[in-house]
């Protein structure tokens, strides 16, 4: 396979120029690249494969499979797939985001788990079909289709399953339609359950009622993303993402800040996952009101879980963790939630050895008796 740092082939809708002179610097040859390299710092050996999951299910509402005549395909690693025992652990990533961004815990998470992660239909190194879903409800089941596709193209039947953010949202609106195949559900600072009464809301409110909040929720409602910004600063743009990784990385001092090897490849994994074709990220309007409050959310729903749940959020993360103690008091399944110190909303970056302390206890049920029991009481952790 050529070099994909020369490779002359454009992410979809762009010219074949040679990447030094393209105004945004990437194609998709270069995001597996950038995917290679940032994993290479794992230890555990692993299987990428782009999961082919054709069209659209009979009687699907999403509209993924109408853009065009080409199948999709989910962007899949696999680690530790010799243990064929132990309990699957799949890991879904949240928006902004493509899997790689759980690079620092593929390894503890393995030693006990088959780890899948995937790419969702629209990000990473996953299809980037045309977004062309008008309403929550088309939005939601553009995720849920195709993972559930996904799903059945892997034969996966039970495993646990664990979504960070938006793909916490995902995950649960997943275990509430198909709680057959998950067996416990992890909620890693899950987007969707933050209650509208809090005081964030009430602040939020108020600067709707400014000129700036009016503009800014003007450009939400336009869907003016995050990416399209990035996309516009062309071959600027490394230069901004890598001052946004080494501030955002850089604030946490329990001793396990990126490494400037590591700060350099996930940076460029991100800045190639961000800017290449708008696809999935486009669902954000449709998904959440400014401020991330979902248009549908899962707090009036908690009556109807079904899965054993675990919430894991960072002690400073800015999902607010108070929506989830809301609704385990109507959940009629078992519910915890834990907070990981020294970690904001992406704790598996910045505290991994606690997040992955975090997963482990979540799943104590599910690992052998001598592992399960030295992460009875895992140290650091706090209890909501």
């Amino acid at each position: 396979m050529a070099n994909a740092e020369d490779a002359p082939t454009a992410v979809a809708g762009s010219c074949r120029w040679p990447s030094a002179l393209r105004w945004i610097p990437t194609s998709a040859d270069r995001i597996v690249a950038a995917e290679k390299r940032l994993l290479s710092l794992v230890k555990t050996g692993y299987v990428q494969e782009k999961v082919n999951i054709g069209f659209a299910p009979t009687g699907s509402k999403a509209r993924w499979f109408r853009s065009s005549e080409e199948p999709r395909f989910i962007n899949t690693v696999t680690f530790g797939s010799n243990k064929e025992n132990a309990p699957t652990l799949v890991m879904v990533h949240g928006y902004g985001a493509s899997h790689g961004l759980f690079f620092r815990n593929y390894d503890a998470l393995a030693s006990h788990f088959r780890v899948i992660a995937i790419d969702q239909l629209g990000w990473g190194g996953s299809s980037r079909p045309d977004f062309i879903c008008k309403s929550t409800e088309e939005t939601d089941a553009w995720f849920l289709d195709s993972f559930e596709e996904w799903r059945k193209a892997k034969n996966l039947n039970n495993f646990i399953l664990l979504g960070h953010s938006l793909g916490g949202y995902v995950a649960a609106k997943y275990a509430l339609q198909h709680p057959e195949h998950v067996q416990h559900l992890i909620l890693v600072g899950p987007a969707g359950f933050s209650p509208e009464a809090d005081d964030s809301a009430e602040r939020l409110a108020k600067f709707r009622g400014t000129w700036k909040g009016m503009l800014v929720n003007h450009l939400w409602e336009s869907n003016f993303t995050p990416s399209k910004i990035l996309r516009g600063l062309g071959p600027w743009g490394p230069y901004f993402v890598r001052r946004y990784t080494t501030t955002r990385f850089g604030s946490y001092s329990n001793g396990e800040l990126l490494t400037k090897h590591e700060s350099i490849l996930l940076t460029d994994y991100i800045y190639h996952t961000l800017v290449a074709k708008a696809s999935g990220e486009l669902c954000l309007n449709y998904t959440f009101s400014l401020g991330a409050f979902a248009r549908k959310p899962l707090l009036q729903s908690a009556s109807d879980w079904k899965v054993p749940t675990t919430f894991i959020y960072g002690q400073d993360d800015w999902m607010n963790y108070q929506g989830a103690q809301q609704a385990r008091k109507d959940m009629p399944v078992p519910c915890e939630i834990i907070r990981v110190p020294h970690g904001g909303h992406l704790e598996f970056i910045e505290n991994p050895s606690g997040f992955n302390s975090a997963v482990l206890y979540a799943c104590r049920n599910f690992l052998p008796e001598d592992v399960g029991d030295d992460f009875s009481h895992p140290y650091g952790l706090i209890y909501a």
